[in-house]
């Protein structure tokens, strides 16, 4: 059983942790395990669906969500909050996050620091850069201002981080900001091309670099491993995050 779980896609496989929390409860109640009161059940379920999850090797950051799912339903049937606020986060959250559930590709921010460095990477001639789920678009506009000859695209398939990064980086001629899959165009003209994504589409990342892109370029992964392959280089940033760039050169 616990291997159909692990096999299961993200979205079912959180339905099954919920639901099977519920079960514990309904079960425990039966059986006299529990004591009453609606918040009592609500963090047991709470608990017992991260146990699931955990179990069912779900992503960390599904972990955190689990845990207070439930107890923010209670508590917001508690507190009256009229049922359109929940429609209204619902909608906010889709356009922010997309198919991270499918992905597993969450919203992640290069800051000003981490960006300098992949400049630093960059050969002194023009060159051309493609950020894959460019999010905000911190990376490009950093790029953006420190080099006016290289050509910067960015690719994000969230809706609102997509309208951010277009909206910001309009000013600056040499950026392109696109909608969609990274996957899907060739990375055969760039030089470098960057990712901060997730453990979980590194090997894919790594497979298309090596089909596509072209001898003496880099790929530069924000944190995340490649399975299987050294980086080349690794550069440590001085920030809070403790940022590690792993540089693969093809």
């Amino acid at each position: 059983m616990l291997k159909h779980l692990t096999a299961l896609p993200p979205a079912p496989k959180a339905l099954v942790a919920q639901c099977g929390g519920w079960i514990f409860v309904w079960l425990s109640g039966h059986f006299g395990w529990l004591p009453g009161g609606i918040w009592t059940l609500a963090l047991v379920q709470a608990v017992a669906a991260v146990v699931i999850a955990a179990a069912g090797r779900s992503a960390w950051w599904w972990l955190p969500i689990h845990l207070v799912f439930t107890p923010l339903a209670v508590a917001t049937l508690a507190l009256g909050v009229p049922s359109w606020v929940w429609l209204a986060a619902f909608v906010a959250l889709a356009l922010v996050y997309w198919r991270s559930f499918r992905t597993q590709v969450p919203l992640f921010l290069t800051n000003h620091k981490t960006a300098q460095a992949v400049a630093g990477l960059l050969p002194s001639s023009s060159a051309a850069v493609l950020d894959i789920g460019c999010g905000l678009g911190s990376l490009l506009v950093v790029l953006a201002e420190c080099r006016v000859d290289i050509r910067l695209t960015g690719i994000e398939q969230a809706p609102a981080p997509f309208a951010f990064a277009w909206l910001r980086s309009r000013k600056w001629p040499n950026v392109t900001v696109m909608r969609g899959d990274f996957f899907a165009p060739s990375w055969a003209e760039f030089d470098l091309v960057y990712a901060f994504l997730s453990p979980v589409p590194m090997a894919r990342v790594w497979e298309k670099a090596q089909r596509e892109m072209r001898a003496g370029s880099l790929l530069v992964s924000n944190g995340f491993e490649i399975p299987g392959r050294a980086p080349d280089r690794v550069i440590e940033i001085d920030d809070r995050r403790g940022t590690r760039l792993l540089i693969f050169a093809l």
